[in-house]
């Protein structure tokens, strides 16, 4: 949904990019922020067994970006070493083989290091577990776990094992496995093939349903920007089976936006143009080499609730149906 962190000023100085002031505020959908968990509880179906995936990852002298079925759900560019455990379901659209994707980078321009190049002892390792619903807060039993590879080595200790792109610049490599769910999505397969665009006139649709939503959040219509949300809500917390608690969490999420105190939405700017989903989802991010703002969402916010300047990134995953023009959130 979202993407929270604490930056420093200097930060947010971007060149301008000119921009078209055409936007839409048409409401999308009869969603609103006060049927919303109404809404989705009479949409979420429940089951006996109700499988949740979680992906745990580690990682040592890198930067890495994961994704799920060409979905991102998962960025580092500040870390050395960073680890952490997330579900994943929401990136899960039916039952069968599930493709896992990771991009390795060298640890650049850190607070205290700056590799620029994989080292020896660079390695990411992911793992595929299946939990329970009603029990997911347990550790549930692990489907796979991928190990980057090795091979032999020497230092000024003996042999070692050392990572096999060392030296390098830039590592990907992907696994499958196999998920069983209860629900299916149709959604991302009934999808255009957005690669078959001309990438002018998308790049203008997407950046003109970005400022509308920009537009909705700088002058606080929560309903209408609400209304553009039912799909990615429905299946999301279907795919999550989320029961009424957690749905007022997500609610009060989305609702920072209009109840913190300077929230204020950035302009749209230093952006590019970028395809997920095998070409069927699109999204714009932040084009910038500093660490901090590196793949994240061109739809963001500042704001400051003591603690210092943080920024909340929007991040946003865009499709057309089969036989539609119009963009919407997916994801």
């Amino acid at each position: 949904m979202k993407n929270t962190i604490l930056i420093l000023a200097s930060l947010f100085i971007f060149p301008s990019c000119k921009q078209n002031n055409n936007t839409k505020s048409e409401k999308m959908s009869n969603l609103t922020s006060k049927n919303y968990i109404e809404t989705m509880l009479k949409t979420i179906k429940h089951y006996d067994y109700e499988p949740v995936y979680f992906l745990t990852y580690v990682q040592n002298v890198c930067y890495s970006e994961i994704l799920v079925n060409d979905i991102p759900v998962h960025k580092n560019f500040t870390e050395l070493g960073d680890g952490e455990t997330m579900e994943i379901n929401n990136y899960i659209f039916k039952s069968g083989l599930q493709k896992v994707t990771f991009r390795l980078y060298p640890a650049i321009n850190g607070k205290d290091f700056d590799y620029k190049k994989f080292t020896d002892e660079t390695d990411m390792k992911i793992s595929i577990s299946e939990s329970d619903n009603i029990n997911r807060d347990k550790k549930g039993k692990e489907i796979i776990s991928y190990l980057t590879p090795t091979v032999d080595g020497v230092n000024e200790n003996g042999p070692i094992k050392k990572f096999a792109a060392a030296g390098k610049t830039y590592y990907e490599a992907s696994f499958t496995f196999e998920a069983k769910i209860p629900y299916e999505f149709d959604s991302l397969d009934k999808g255009q093939d957005l690669r078959e665009w001309n990438k002018e006139k998308l790049e203008q649709k997407v950046v003109d349903f970005y400022k509308n939503q920009l537009t909705l959040l700088k002058e606080k219509k929560k309903e209408q920007y609400f209304s553009y949300l039912e799909l990615k809500e429905k299946e999301t917390c279907q795919s999550l089976f989320y029961d009424k608690k957690e749905l007022q969490q997500i609610l009060d999420a989305y609702l920072d936006a209009f109840t913190i105190p300077n929230y204020q939405m950035q302009p749209l700017e230093n952006y590019k143009l970028k395809l997920y989903g095998d070409g069927r989802i699109v999204c714009l991010e932040i084009e910038s080499s500093d660490n901090h703002l590196r793949g994240e969402s061109a739809l963001w916010a500042k704001l400051d609730e003591g603690d210092g300047i943080m920024a909340d990134f929007l991040q946003y995953y865009l499709y057309i149906p089969e036989g539609e023009d119009e963009l919407e959130i997916l994801r």
